[in-house]
């Protein structure tokens, strides 16, 4: 049984307006969707690439390798500064129009990354190709969204976020290499050429829409007076977090924890992405079944998978086991995606928008407390008791959000 918040926006006047969605025929829809989810593809290829290749950079810009670290910073302050302002200021902006305009910032900022002359501006470049990171997924989301039926909405939130995990499959080896063979230039060359090549189907593919009526500023910043926006993003900010205190560490977890040949890390780092694309396939269907189940069921998983590898993390075979599981974790990506869209009520687009900079703190605070035990001598296995941590802080921040919805009902 779906839940009764989802039944409700389905019904609700700003959701109908948009069907008119209704009227494209299922292969333009099709068409439609490929086209945002080869932008996601770009963005998931250019962010996760560029950790593969900081020693090239490191080295053309004669910096140290945690110097060069500081663009990985720099992109992701621009995600979680850029998704919310941009999203509020581009309120009178229809979607397509939006959609053309983030994917060509982003689509130069990278294409400029590649020739950039130094490193400062190197650094500045990649900040600024971050900030349509989060609008952009945002705006993807609303637009499948609106093309679906009601009960099918996260399954195509979830086809949009397919671009973003064969990415980290796909796309983001594909750069890497691309870069240790010729030069990491080439590799953002690459990334740019994808991002024009989304302006392109997107220009083709989706038709002109219509500004919402009422939208303005004041109305996208409402969203930030209802605490069940802040609790959903809270759930992303704490919840993904044990993902990423993983994922930070993965390939040292490998080789020293496991004791398992270098060679094996791109292995490894594979079955984290298989597992992130059966998450999301998978739990973009569940989410279409109960958004509320989907989310707190994802997360208490996640608390026993993490448990498990800090457990059994010098075991090869568990350890293989254990990151493909943690990556089917992102299968409550699409249910928060959407239960944004849900608590957002009018002001979707920068709720939307910023879950993307909740899942970049997520990031920063998952690495930052893996860190920290390791650094405290308790092994790179230790980071997947901070992840069971994380996720039992966001299942509780999720708690208290289905508690204060069910007492306002």
């Amino acid at each position: 049984m779906t839940d009764t918040l989802a039944a409700d926006r389905a019904n609700d006047p700003s959701v109908l307006r948009d069907r008119t969605a209704q009227s494209l025929s299922p292969m333009t829809i099709v068409l439609i969707e490929i086209a945002l989810a080869v932008g996601g593809f770009g963005i998931g290829t250019g962010e996760f690439a560029i950790m593969g290749l900081l020693p090239d950079v490191a080295a053309t810009y004669g910096v140290s390798i945690p110097q060069a670290g500081y663009v990985i910073t720099a992109y992701a302050l621009g995600v979680v500064i850029g998704a919310p302002i941009i999203a509020a200021l581009t309120a009178r902006v229809s979607r397509r129009s939006l959609l053309l305009m983030l994917m060509s910032i982003f689509a130069i900022g990278n294409i400029l990354s590649a020739v950039a002359p130094d490193f400062t501006t190197f650094t500045a470049l990649r900040f600024v190709t971050g900030l349509p990171h989060g609008a952009y997924f945002g705006v993807a989301a609303l637009v499948a969204a609106s093309m679906a039926a009601p009960h099918r909405r996260a399954r195509a939130v979830g086809r949009v976020m397919l671009g973003l995990t064969i990415a980290t499959l796909i796309g983001t080896p594909i750069a890497t290499f691309l870069g240790q063979m010729m030069s990491w230039r080439a590799a953002f060359l690459l990334v740019g050429g994808v991002g024009l090549l989304t302006v392109a189907l997107v220009w083709l593919f989706q038709p002109q829409d219509q500004v919402q009526p009422g939208a303005s500023i004041r109305r996208e910043l409402g969203a930030l007076q209802r605490p069940q926006v802040w609790l959903t993003l809270g759930v992303a900010a704490t919840g993904f977090g044990g993902m990423f205190s993983i994922f930070s560490y993965i390939a040292s977890t490998t080789t020293e924890t496991a004791m398992m040949p270098v060679a094996m890390v791109s292995f490894v780092l594979a079955l984290f992405g298989i597992g992130m694309n059966v998450g999301n396939v998978i739990g973009s269907r569940l989410a279409d079944i109960s958004l509320k189940g989907t989310i707190g069921g994802v997360m208490l998983f996640n608390v026993v998978v993490m448990t498990v590898f800090s457990l059994t993390a010098d075991v090869p075979f568990m350890l293989c086991l254990c990151v493909f599981l943690i990556g089917c974790g992102f299968a409550a990506c699409p249910a928060v995606q959407t239960r944004l869209m849900d608590v957002a009520a009018d002001a979707q687009t920068l709720a939307a928008a910023s879950s993307h900079s909740a899942f970049n703190i997520a990031n920063a605070l998952g690495a930052w407390l893996g860190g920290l035990t390791i650094a405290w001598g308790y092994g790179y296995g230790s980071t997947g008791y901070v992840g069971a941590a994380l996720s039992l802080v966001g299942l509780a921040v999720f708690a208290v959000s289905v508690a204060l919805e069910r007492k306002k009902d």
